[in-house]
Parts: C-alpha cells; structure tokens; sequence
C-alpha cells in the first residue's frame, strides 16, 4: 500500500498506465483501475 506523503510524488496504475504527481498532499492511498497506484521512483541525473 502506498500512501501519499509528499508533494511532487508520481504515481503510476499497473493496468492502464495513467500516471498522477501529487500537488497537494491531503493522506490516504491513490487507486486506479480498483488497484493501488505504483510510486515512481526518480531518475538519478
């Protein structure tokens, strides 16, 4: 399960591949799909 916790986060759904950065933190868990939405990790540059 992964809750939001920070502003700037990417999310990801594992079905349809729609993808969400958080702007506002406000709790709870991003769902798509009826799946919980996969975090992002970020690229190293």
């Amino acid at each position: 399960m992964a809750n939001v916790q920070n502003r700037g986060e990417v999310y990801r759904c594992e079905v349809c591949g729609n993808v969400v950065q958080v702007l506002e933190v406000g709790g709870g868990e991003l769902v798509c799909c009826d799946q919980p939405m996969t975090p992002v990790k970020k690229e190293e540059k």
